[in-house]
């Protein structure tokens, strides 16, 4: 896993964070550093989605990056279960195809290169999981996107999802935040490395607050929906049709 130095050169112009060559090659890395508990998340994830996913149906995750949930997954589903990894960076998907034909090679999969912005079309779905990705989708954009979900998705059908949150209250924001900062330097993380990388995701990653993706999903239509991890300012949730 090669460590993540993409913005540790001090006198880097910053320009809009993007899922390119770069930021592939230490993405690994990268999410363990950034994200808090990312693998026990995985783990959370993988029993969450093994207690909806059906027998002959497919599991779909949504901004899969280089196969990390999928690979999570893979142990605690039934053989019949396909997988569908979407992804708008090409780059990421050649990655992960190369990591799951290593590690899960008896399994199907299918990669699609597509635009979340876009919508979704899913096929035999059960599950949908949208880890770290429903950020990246634009505001005006997300609603629909939960919709689409809905629309398609079976009775008892689960969507699970890993976000970045603000706090309900700016006085809470700015202490999230904090903490989340001192996390990030705890794992070697810069000042320069965290500033320049807030500067870059800022007009890219812009989170709700818990409640506002709870309600995301509730005028979708989901009749339950609950919280499975918080840890200041990210949570996980599923929301069952």
């Amino acid at each position: 896993m090669s460590k993540d130095k993409v913005f540790s050169d001090p006198n880097l112009k910053v320009s809009d964070f993007e899922f390119n060559e770069s930021v592939v090659k230490v993405f690994d890395d990268m999410v363990v550093r950034s994200v808090p508990f990312y693998l026990e998340m995985q783990s959370m994830i993988a029993d969450l989605t093994a207690d909806f996913a059906v027998k002959g149906t497919n599991v779909y995750d949504l901004g899969c990056s280089t196969g990390t949930t999928m690979m999570a997954i893979h142990s605690k589903l039934d053989p019949s279960i396909g997988f569908v990894g979407v992804d708008e960076s090409v780059e990421m998907l050649k990655t992960c195809r190369t990591n799951l034909d290593k590690a899960i090679p008896g399994r199907k999969v299918v990669l699609v290169d597509a635009d979340l912005n876009k919508g979704i079309e899913l096929e035999n779905a059960t599950v949908v999981i949208l880890c770290l990705t429903l950020q990246f989708v634009r505001p005006l954009r997300r609603s629909k996107l939960i919709r689409d979900i809905y629309e398609q998705l079976p009775e008892n059908g689960a969507v699970i999802i890993l976000e970045k949150v603000l706090g309900e209250d700016s006085m809470f924001n700015r202490l999230f935040i904090k903490h989340y900062y001192e996390f990030k330097k705890r794992n070697d993380y810069s000042e320069t490395e965290i500033s320049k990388k807030r500067e870059a995701l800022e007009n890219v990653l812009i989170p709700y607050r818990l409640k506002e993706n709870e309600e995301l999903f509730a005028e979708a239509g989901f009749r339950f929906i609950d919280v499975f991890f918080k840890w200041y300012n990210f949570s996980g949730m599923i929301a069952v049709k």
